[in-house]
């Protein structure tokens, strides 16, 4: 099958380039902040007139939260339907004093554009959005149907958007998903990501007596709040950094051939990712290769243990109360509700005075690579950056896929159009130009070659 023609279309965003980047500015520019609800209507409602304006029938939909924005708009009934997702909500701007420039007066520097969200996610769903604007300028119609799903609350780990996903499933029935988000890969290849890792947070907090202690009197007397989590945290990690929870790797799935092969194409510089985090050696279980880690196995991770005296000097104090805030990010084809399950049973068997405290969970999410789409979304972005992406099995953080793959059954993709030192989440965070714009020409390219390339 001939490869269709772009040369329209990327002529048509090379003339707009000053024009999209002025209204990038003026997007990035409006606050949409969902930990204190910031801006949230205001900017869901520009992307409802921004659809609208694109022949979508597009609407603010509420949820227990903040609104999704959902937009379709159908070509032919029989045609393929691909599912674009982002999220309009950003980051809080904080430490403001570690801005080089406010972080909603967005300012050019250097050929990137500072500014809170222009990477996540503003930058990346609106070059999607310029997309679909380019391919109807230049053809009249899009080369296949489209349904758009924004989300407003991502930045909080995406709480209401399975209960959405379930009730509206009619409204998104589609062949596949498509997220901009996050991201290229640190050597600064593009990529294709079919994955990602579930996460799980839990607390664990154990107590003694009424109040703090005389170390002295009490010590080898009174039970230690923290001495009780370090032992058993012991028991749920090894030093070779094997999880000990029983039957915790039970469901975990191994790496396909095709899946290592596609690993072992990955840039890798272990000495220099050591050499840049100030590291020695990089953690256990160093048998398993560095991407595997990644990627396919779960972790582990004490996110903070708090409790008794932390201040200048010493104190000899017993402490009445500890804490210890962890994480574990699962994979294919763990779930979260099982895996709390068997903390729960590991925490009541080594310590059963300690609580166990479950918090949000999210589903990991697996694409075969071997998916009928791969090819012509991988050929679509080698016709619109001139290199071929990676393939990445699985991103190693987590996002919201789970709801595309595991409750309407279809493929999800990652195509992120981010510069690898976007500085999301952090002071000074930055798109290149040239990245933005080459995310609105893979955009086109994606929809075009799928559309001609894909029979529904």
């Amino acid at each position: 099958m001939p490869q269709p023609d772009l040369t329209a279309v990327f002529a048509h965003i090379d003339r707009q380039r000053e024009s999209f980047i002025r209204r990038l500015i003026d997007y990035v520019r409006h606050p949409s902040i969902s930990a204190y609800g910031q801006g949230i209507e205001e900017v869901a409602a520009l992307l409802i007139d921004h659809l609208t304006a694109l022949g979508f029938d597009a609407r603010a939909i509420p949820t227990a939260g903040f609104p999704m924005v959902l937009g379709k708009r159908i070509e032919a009934p029989d045609a393929l339907t691909v599912l674009l997702y982002g999220h309009y909500d950003v980051q809080p701007p904080d430490p403001l004093e570690a801005w080089l420039s406010p972080p909603f007066e967005p300012t050019i520097r250097d050929g990137r554009l500072y500014a809170r969200g222009v990477g996540d996610n503003k930058g990346q769903h609106f070059a999607q959005l310029l997309a679909l604007e380019s391919l109807l300028a230049v053809y009249g119609k899009l080369p296949l149907n489209v349904i758009f799903l924004l989300e407003g609350e991502e930045e909080l780990g995406s709480p209401h958007i399975a209960a959405f996903v379930r009730e509206h499933c009619d409204d998104l029935r589609a062949d596949l998903s498509i997220t901009a988000d996050g991201p290229v890969h640190e050597s600064g290849q593009s990529c294709i990501m079919f994955g990602v890792r579930g996460v799980i947070s839990f607390e664990l907090r154990a107590r003694g007596a009424n109040h703090d202690l005389h170390s002295g009197n009490w010590g080898n007397i009174a039970p230690n709040p923290i001495w009780q989590l370090v032992h058993l945290l012991g028991t749920m990690k090894n030093a070779r950094g094997e999880i000990t929870i029983d039957g915790l790797y039970g469901d975990v799935l191994p790496p396909t051939d095709m899946d290592r092969a596609a690993m072992a194409a990955l840039p890798l510089d272990v000495e220099r990712i050591k050499a840049e985090l100030g590291l020695t050696a990089l953690d256990e279980t160093l048998h398993r290769p560095f991407y595997e880690r990644l990627m396919f196995q779960p972790t582990l991770t004490i996110n903070g243990l708090h409790g008794g005296y932390g201040g200048a000097g010493s104190k000899t104090v017993l402490p009445h109360e500890a804490i210890a805030k962890c994480d574990m990010r699962l994979v294919e084809a763990q779930r979260a509700d099982d895996i709390l399950a068997k903390i729960a049973v590991h925490v009541k068997k080594h310590a059963p005075d300690v609580e166990f405290i479950p918090d949000a969970g999210m589903e990991p999410s697996r694409t075969p690579l071997e998916s009928r789409f791969t090819e012509p979304i991988r050929a679509a972005i080698i016709a619109a950056q001139g290199n071929a992406p990676l393939l990445i099995p699985s991103a190693g953080g987590s996002v919201p896929d789970y709801v595309f793959t595991k409750i309407l059954g279809i493929p999800a993709f990652g195509v992120p159009y981010a510069n690898h030192d976007e500085a999301n989440h952090a002071p000074n965070e930055n798109m290149t130009l040239d990245r933005f714009i080459s995310g609105i020409k893979t955009g086109a390219a994606m929809l075009t070659y799928l559309g001609a390339h894909t029979d529904p």
